[in-house]
């Protein structure tokens, strides 16, 4: 049995909220604002675990400047 945890390589808007424990309010605001990138798939919203990550790297630079 194969006991490895599978970690998604892209996030719904609700997923992402629980990584980053952020609002959903905020979420989009971060995505509307360009700071934390995403695509659209049909009517869904998605974002990519790479931009997750980034957007966790940019926020540690700003606050260490």
């Amino acid at each position: 049995m194969n006991t490895q945890a599978i970690h998604p390589l892209i996030y719904n808007v609700d997923e992402a909220c629980q990584a980053l424990g952020l609002s959903r309010t905020v979420i989009y605001e971060l995505i509307r604002s360009g700071r934390l990138r995403s695509i659209k798939q049909g009517r869904r919203r998605l974002v990519p675990l790479q931009a997750v990550e980034d957007y966790v790297r940019a926020m540690m630079r700003e606050a260490v400047a």
